[in-house]
């Protein structure tokens, strides 16, 4: 099975309801809120987006270039689920996904919004536009090995050991709060996998603002803390 459906299937099933990430970016002044079922559309649109307008199996290179984010959430776990091999900055890959004004070395280079309302950039290829009209639902067309590369120079196993043991620190009812770049392959893990193989909740504060932090503490709920 693919990292999406062995650490984050269950969570979906658990309790649907329940936020996954909470995102906030001090400097435009934002907050978005994901629940785990909202985040599974979007990965469902996602895979459907890599499979069946790209053509992207399981194993194949898929360069997620974005800063860490809701999107970018939704876009890593809809790669994992049709078996992608997500790689980071200076690696060759089939499809490449990166903000406005970023290029990469890729035979398709889509360009992510960063929206917090999820509307498109109105690139000629434009992620979150084309993935929208996708389904809500996916199905592999067929199970992902446990050794296919995920992340890095992870396979889809070891990814699922490395999030399990740094989540290890967390209890399910957390909400961790985080201000980590989702770097591949360590920042994700950290910053992001671990918190879902705890079965928590995330919150991310990009561009962080100090003196918001105590504030973001308290009115979030937060139980833990990352960098």
């Amino acid at each position: 099975m693919s990292v999406t459906e062995i650490l984050f299937t269950p969570l979906l099933k658990a309790d649907p309801g329940r936020p996954l990430i909470t995102h906030f970016d001090d400097a435009a002044g934002t907050r978005m809120e994901l629940s785990r079922a909202t985040t599974a559309n979007w990965a469902a649109k996602t895979a459907n987006w890599l499979r069946d307008e790209h053509d992207v199996e399981p194993g194949d290179p898929v360069a997620v270039l974005l800063p860490a984010h809701w999107q970018t959430a939704g876009l890593l776990l809809g790669a994992w689920w049709c078996g992608a091999h997500v790689v980071g900055a200076g690696q060759e890959a089939k499809v490449a996904v990166v903000p406005p004004g970023g290029t990469a070395d890729a035979e398709v280079v889509a360009i992510a919004s960063l929206d917090v309302w999820g509307r498109g950039a109105g690139a000629p290829i434009d992620y979150l536009d084309d993935s929208r009209a996708h389904g809500d639902d996916f199905t592999p067309w067929q199970p992902t090995p446990g050794a296919t590369p995920a992340l890095g120079d992870l396979t889809v196993d070891e990814v699922v050991a490395a999030a399990r043991e740094l989540g290890a620190e967390f209890a399910p009812d957390d909400r961790v709060l985080s201000t980590l770049e989702w770097n591949v392959p360590s920042g994700v893990l950290e910053g992001f996998l671990s918190v879902l193989a705890a079965g928590g909740s995330l919150v991310h504060v990009s561009n962080p603002d100090a003196g918001l932090l105590a504030a973001r503490r308290d009115n979030e709920k937060v139980t833990r803390q990352l960098g």
